[in-house]
């Protein structure tokens, strides 16, 4: 029995603090979970937070050390390790009695899992001496889920001495990748979000930490998430060269998901499972016969087999079944549960104003936002104090925010030092160049809402760890923003993490919306209204052939998706005859939508 099956689920990274110290709260009981590990002012406020927990004295390690992002990250990582360490040496000496950890964490654990199932025969085992024996033997069987660390490829800033010189290896990605790589942390996994950055997949390439031993087993691991399978096999394949394996493809839907969204051209969640499905061996067959090359070049292995790639799912998952058809139609070895785990204070950092928000949210409240200073959608909670905060700013006459991280800083439209575009000085900037234009009034106000909806993601994705531990993040900075995924909206009560895992296996049921439609027609109606908002913007350029040709892919895909899914086995669905209907209604409403666009005189036929 090792680790990485006791639960068939794991807790993906959740904006930056709210899985920020997940593994103090889940790993003990054998569930993994994912650390945003990109701020390290949060992660420095997380330090001074835990130390004194197990009676230590908290150093700070200031930003005027060499490498202190670095630094921070390590020190933090290696902190939670020894919390987690100590955490399972207790339960492994706790009495199997009611209320105890040990006997929650076999509680928890799925029906058809092994080790439950011995814990169960030892329940029942009458003769005194023959059952603590069995106890013995469930002691060593307790693995922590893993501590994996997330890295948004997008977030790479490039950081400067005091001289104004751009530090080498000192960007905001590379360092947090070395933070994670000087760390103790082992049978562990750095996941890769937002795709390729070559500069940090050719840093991963100086270090031993990801390099196989000779029985092609890893300390430490590369999990890639990606949105469709070439976006696998670009990465992959570039990775194999440089002698880096991937050990995991972790699909997310591009929409029905939390936090940043990247949208496919269309291309839905069960085609793209389907793809990796069938070609699975493909794509692992293809990366190995690049790797093995560059492995033996590095460290004089011939490996002629390789381990299992796992392909894992995530985005808008929300009941037992639709987990369990994943998993066995598709073949994933786990699956992801993110939002609603939002509503679980024992695995998720949410201070309380945010979490009744959580509850309260309607399908109104949920929108894929233009707020991220990226560029790219975000899926955003309106009402929050930040999106308050923002409001406030507008109507006082001053947008934008004070930018201290800066983490987001990648605009040099206006200064030679890149700022970042929810900053004041950005907005300030820009709108005076907006009113130079003289445009009309109702363009004007369609530009200023632009540029005024981006939001400061530094500070309010991480303040509300510092409001719930009441440890100051930012001076005067307070406001927070929270990133769930439309599924928020079918789950409204704080719940235990027994009850959500019990939820997750099918013992109980807490979804609050009985009208939820399936996860894939979920996704497919996401898609639909985000296809007509992007057509009904750029209608004045629909004449265009290569816009005309990009949606012509689109349509092409969202109909292939609804005819596969009509044709998926008439027992993998649950409530089916709901599930065909919506898809009927999803596919007129497509039609519609492309004979609405695309028959008028002027515009390019598709």
């Amino acid at each position: 029995m090792t680790k990485s099956n006791i639960h068939s689920f794991h807790i993906p990274v959740m904006g930056l603090c709210y899985t920020v110290d997940s593994p103090v709260k889940v790993a003990r009981f054998g569930i993994s979970s994912v650390i945003s590990i990109i701020e390290d002012r949060l992660v420095e406020m997380m330090r001074k937070h835990y130390y004194p927990t197990i009676n230590q004295p908290f150093e700070p390690i200031s930003n005027k050390v060499p490498d202190y992002r670095a630094k921070r990250i390590t020190d933090y990582l290696n902190l939670v390790n020894t919390i987690v360490e100590e955490q399972m040496q207790k339960l492994k000496n706790e009495a199997f009695e009611y209320g105890s950890e040990i006997v929650k964490y076999f509680e928890m654990l799925p029906k058809d899992s092994t080790l439950k199932k011995l814990y169960y025969d030892m329940l029942e085992c009458s003769n005194e001496i023959e059952k603590k024996i069995k106890q013995a033997y469930l002691r060593t069987q307790l693995f922590a889920g893993s501590i994996d660390v997330n890295i948004m490829t997008k977030t790479d800033r490039d950081n400067r001495d005091s001289e104004g010189k751009v530090i080498a290896d000192g960007s905001d990605a590379v360092a947090a990748l070395r933070g994670y790589v000087n760390s103790d942390l082992t049978n562990s996994s750095v996941v890769f979000s937002a795709g390729l950055n070559p500069r940090l997949y050719i840093y991963l390439e100086s270090f031993n930490a990801f390099d196989p031993d000779e029985n092609f087993e890893f300390k430490k691991k590369v999990i890639i998430k990606v949105s469709d399978f070439r976006s696998a096999l670009i990465q992959g394949k570039f990775l194999a060269k440089k002698g880096i394996w991937v050990s995991e493809f972790r699909i997310e839907s591009g929409l029905n998901c939390g936090g940043h969204a990247f949208a496919t051209d269309g291309y839905l969640l069960g085609p793209i499972l389907q793809e990796f499905k069938d070609k699975k061996k493909e794509l692992s067959d293809t990366i190995f016969d690049l790797y093995k090359s560059a492995i033996n070049k590095k460290l004089g292995y011939n490996f002629t087999q390789h381990p299992e790639i796992d392909i894992t799912v995530q985005g808008g998952i929300g009941t037992y079944e639709e987990d369990k058809f994943l998993q066995d139609y598709y073949n994933v070895s786990s699956t992801g549960w993110g939002t609603p785990f939002l509503l679980v204070p024992e695995a998720t950092t949410v201070d309380n104003e945010t979490l009744n928000l959580l509850c309260e949210s309607e399908e109104k409240d949920v929108v894929l936002s233009n707020n991220s200073p990226l560029g790219v959608r975000f899926y955003y909670l309106k009402g929050t104090t930040s999106d308050l905060e923002k409001q406030r700013r507008i109507a006082e006459g001053k947008p934008g925010s004070p930018c201290i991280e800066k983490h987001l800083g990648f605009n040099t439209e206006f200064t030679e030092e890149p700022i970042c575009l929810a900053s004041n000085k950005y907005q300030k900037l820009k709108l005076e160049q907006l009113k130079s234009l003289n445009l009309p009034e109702k363009e004007f106000e369609k530009q200023k809402v632009a540029i005024t909806s981006k939001e400061c993601l530094c500070v309010g994705l991480s303040n509300a760890a510092s409001i719930l531990y009441d440890e100051p993040f930012l001076k005067n900075l307070n406001s927070v923003n929270v990133c769930p995924g439309p599924n928020i909206v079918n789950f409204s009560k704080v719940v235990s993490l027994r009850t959500m895992v019990d939820h997750i296996y099918g013992r109980i049921d807490i979804m609050t919306n009985k009208n939820r439609p399936h996860v894939f027609v979920a996704e497919l109606n996401i898609y639909v209204n985000y296809l007509k908002e992007e057509l009904e913007k750029n209608v004045d350029e629909l004449s265009d052939p290569k816009k005309a040709s990009y949606y012509n892919t689109f349509f092409t895909n969202l109909f292939e998706a609804i005819d596969y899914y009509h044709q998926l086995p008439a027992d993998a669905i649950a409530k089916r005859k709901e599930f065909e209907s919506a898809l009927l209604i999803a596919k007129k409403e497509l039609e519609e939508l492309k004979l609405a666009y695309f028959t008028a005189p002027t515009l390019v036929s598709i």
